[in-house]
């Protein structure tokens, strides 16, 4: 097998791209965040796996205020490791509905489960048709983490 071939395994369908896992279930952004649509204009917003190892041990996520709105592609929040900081921007236009505020014990929630309980905020879709113009798994792999190692 070819060592920068994307890997499709049957694990509900997620994508295995060297250490990295990919959920097919969601879109994301060149800048890393994952956004997961719930039910009606309610979505999930977190970051890669691959985000997370690069950041590595994170140890503080900046709890976000509910209510708040953001545009496209402004700063949601930020996450702190040992190594660095990393800044979650705003997949789509939004507001927060939600904070999870499991990250305030446990930060490190986003390394060990990055697609489940490691999610940041819950938030209302302004218009669900930006979703559609983000990237799929596959993409994100080929056109951001391929160019980045």
């Amino acid at each position: 097998m070819k060592k920068n071939m994307v890997v499709k395994e049957r694990m509900a369908e997620d994508l295995k791209y060297k250490d990295y896992i990919i959920k097919a279930d969601r879109r994301y952004a060149e800048t890393h965040e994952w956004i997961k649509l719930l039910e009606d204009n309610r979505a999930r917003i977190g970051i890669s796996d691959y985000a997370q190892k690069k950041l590595k041990n994170v140890v503080y996520a900046e709890p976000v205020e509910e209510g708040a709105s953001f545009r496209k592609g402004e700063l949601i929040t930020t996450v702190e490791s040992i190594k660095a900081v990393g800044e979650i921007y705003a997949p789509v236009d939004c507001k927060v509905t939600k904070y999870n505020e499991k990250l305030d014990d446990d930060p490190s929630l986003i390394n060990t489960d990055p697609y489940g309980e490691g999610w940041i905020v819950e938030v209302e879709v302004e218009d669900p048709s930006q979703i559609d113009e983000l990237l799929t798994a596959e993409q994100y792999v080929d056109k951001v983490i391929k160019k980045e190692e």
